[in-house]
Formats: C-alpha cells, sequence, structure tokens
C-alpha cells in the first residue's frame, strides 16, 4: 500500500471508531432515556452588514451544520408543567462564513426550545441558545496574515447566539423532518476590538431522529398556583471591556441594578428600574487626553432606567430588558440600550426575608452591536 494512502487512511478510520462508539453510546443513553434526540440541519444563508463601519465584504453565500443534542421534558419538575413540556438541548453549530476574511466559526451552546402551534402531525416552534464561539479569522495589522478589512472580529473566542424558528412533520415515533430559519451572532462583546460582530440570516432543512419516542410519557401531576408577589431586586456585576482604540487593553466596568418585580401566571416576571455603570476605559481616556482634569470619574459613568421581562424555567429565568439612558459619559452612546441573558438562581423561596439569591450572565447592546458582557450576582427581598 502507498505510504501516503495508508497515512491518510488512519486518521479516517480513528474517525470511524470515534463515532460508532459516540454514536453507540448514545444509543445505549437513549434506550434508556425517553424523550432524547438528535437533530442536524444544514443550512445556508447570507451574512448582513447591521451598521455602515461594516467595511469587510459580503460572502455571496455562507453556510454549515447546526446539530442538537435534545431532551423532551415529561414532568418531572413543576416548571415543565407551567411551560407545557419544553425542549432542552445542547447545540454545536459549524458555519464556513467565507475562506479570505471570516473563515470558519464554531458555537457550542445549551438552547431551549418552546412551542407555538402544536398538533397531531404539524408544529411551529422558536429555540433559542446562547453560549460560546471560536472564528478562525480576525482583524490584525501585522504581517504575515494582516487583514484590516475585517473590522467585524477582533479575536478567537466570542459570544455566540442564535435564534430559529421551524415548521416540522412528524413522520412516525423516531423520526420528524423540518424546514425553517435562523439567525445567528458572532461577537466579543467588545473585550477585543473592532467588536462590530457577524450576523448571519439562513434557511435550513433537517431531520430529528429519537432512538426511543419522540413522545415520551408524561408525568400526571397537580401543580400549585404561585401568588403574583411583588420583589425588590438589586444585582451587582463586572464587565471586562476595551476603550475606543483598536488595541486598547480591557479595564472593568463596574454595574449596579435596583429594580422591582412582579410575578405572574406562576411562571413569568416583569420589572422596572434604574441602573449604573462605570467605565474604567472612559476614566484612563480622560486622564490620556487631558480632558475634565481631577473630574474624569464625572464623566466615565452611565445611567438608565429600563423595563422588561424574564422567563422562569425552574432555576433558570431567561430575562431581556430594554433602557433609556438618564445620564451619558463622555463618549455617548445611542439613546436606547438593550440587555439580555440568564438567571441562574441559587435560592428561590416563597417565605423569609430573602426569597432569592442568582447568578446572571447577560449581553448588553446598541440595537445590533454589542457593548459588553456582564457576570453579576443579584438578591431579592
Amino acid at each position: 500500500m502507498n505510504p501516503r494512502v495508508y497515512v491518510f487512511r488512519l486518521p479516517l478510520l480513528y474517525l470511524h471508531v470515534l463515532l460508532a462508539v459516540l454514536c453507540g453510546s448514545l444509543t445505549a443513553f437513549a434506550q434508556a432515556e425517553e424523550g432524547f434526540g438528535i437533530e442536524a440541519n444544514p443550512m445556508a444563508g447570507r451574512v448582513f452588514k447591521h451598521t455602515k463601519r461594516f467595511l469587510g465584504p459580503i460572502p455571496p453565500v455562507s453556510g454549515g451544520l447546526d446539530l442538537n443534542f435534545l431532551w423532551k421534558t415529561r414532568g418531572n419538575k413543576d416548571w415543565q408543567y407551567r411551560r407545557h413540556f419544553p425542549t432542552v438541548g445542547i447545540g454545536i453549530t459549524y458555519t464556513s462564513y467565507d475562506r479570505q476574511y471570516y473563515g470558519q466559526g464554531i458555537g457550542f451552546y445549551p438552547n431551549l426550545e418552546l412551542p407555538l402551534i402544536r398538533g397531531n402531525r404539524l408544529e411551529w416552534c422558536m429555540r433559542f441558545g446562547m453560549g460560546l464561539g471560536y472564528i478562525s479569522k480576525h482583524y490584525t495589522r501585522y504581517a504575515p496574515d494582516y487583514d484590516t478589512l475585517n473590522n467585524a472580529i477582533g479575536g478567537h473566542i466570542n459570544n455566540f447566539s442564535l435564534l430559529a424558528s421551524d415548521l416540522r412533520l412528524h413522520l412516525n415515533k423516531h423520526w420528524d423532518v423540518q424546514a425553517g430559519i435562523n439567525f445567528t451572532h458572532m461577537s466579543s462583546a467588545k473585550f477585543r476590538l473592532p467588536n462590530l460582530g457577524i450576523n448571519l440570516l439562513a434557511g435550513h432543512i433537517g431531520v430529528r431522529y429519537f432512538p426511543n419516542t419522540s413522545s415520551p410519557a408524561r408525568r400526571e401531576k397537580k401543580v400549585p398556583a404561585l401568588s403574583n408577589r411583588w420583589l425588590l431586586q438589586f444585582r451587582q456585576g463586572i464587565a471586562m471591556s476595551t476603550g475606543e482604540s483598536i488595541g486598547s487593553t480591557a479595564t472593568p466596568v463596574y454595574l449596579s441594578a435596583l429594580y422591582i418585580s412582579k410575578r405572574y401566571w406562576s411562571k413569568n416576571k416583569v420589572f422596572a428600574g434604574i441602573d449604573y455603570s462605570y467605565h474604567e476605559s472612559l476614566y484612563n481616556f480622560q486622564r490620556l487626553q487631558g480632558i475634565h482634569p481631577g473630574d474624569e470619574k464625572q464623566y466615565a459613568w452611565k445611567s438608565g432606567v429600563y423595563a422588561g421581562h424574564e422567563f422562569l424555567y425552574g432555576h433558570v429565568g431567561l430575562m431581556m430588558q430594554i433602557g433609556v439612558y438618564i445620564h451619558q459619559a463622555i463618549l455617548p452612546s445611542p439613546l436606547l440600550y438593550e440587555k439580555l441573558g440568564m438567571n441562574w438562581y441559587l435560592l428561590q423561596s416563597e417565605s423569609g426575608i430573602v426569597k432569592e439569591c442568582w447568578i446572571s450572565t447577560l449581553l448588553k447592546t446598541h440595537y445590533s452591536t454589542a457593548e459588553l458582557a456582564e457576570l453579576g450576582v443579584g438578591v431579592s427581598f
């Protein structure tokens, strides 16, 4: 045998063995776990410029593959009843943006699927998730790989978010076919500059396979209603953000929020309040430029009022909010800002002084451009 052919076939043999072991393990798990499935969605679409500052060329078409390992909930927890038995999953997405400027991207993200319309054979659903992403090409000013047209991505490691909608046909208890659209976002949340992000709108056609059954038996139980209570909530967070010039060092942003919330339907919250953020990079910018000597801190903070909504899924809350600035820093931002992300509850109590404690992971944006990624802790009374 030709040595080159042997060297080429050997990794393929290892790959086939690995896939066989993986598929065997998943199949064995699925036989014992009703409602477990795997879906594959080949996709094709186009990157779009969401701002005039996006300098790079737009590839004529970008494509990839989205794999999702999913579990259909069966009523083991009260929230699964209240949410009409949603589907949870762990997704892995590969995207080939192009060869020259943006390269290839990989996203790893937990996700949640919500039914919009359910029928015996047809259903329409929404799926969304947020996690980590890796992209192979980014902005660089240095030879031999310099690329200053790609001002969308500043580094390899990024935030990855996905929003998808599917129309699905149930063929039998093992197989589904589906078609839909999906939106993916990749950016570093200003941890590195430039940070415009890459947004891809694509269509997909896919299949789902359930080794056991796609309709697991649901556990019958009576779920108690929760009170429509009011809470006073406080959150303290931190983020790392660069200055406004490429090559700036990431410095801390300190964030605080005080708000009131009201729970309704035992599974949702509405809230409104005020938040504050102090940006060390804006303080350093003024010191370097000799602007407002002695008063730099007065022009390094922002504040706004906001309202939002949180969807509760047991110990996880999915939240989104929109705010309006009432105080701008020295470098003004657009008037409106948004936050979306998750609250991970460590304590949820219906009695006592402290009702809730949680950890939050939030992405703050100005329209479609990310400003920062916040890690915080919170408490409710």
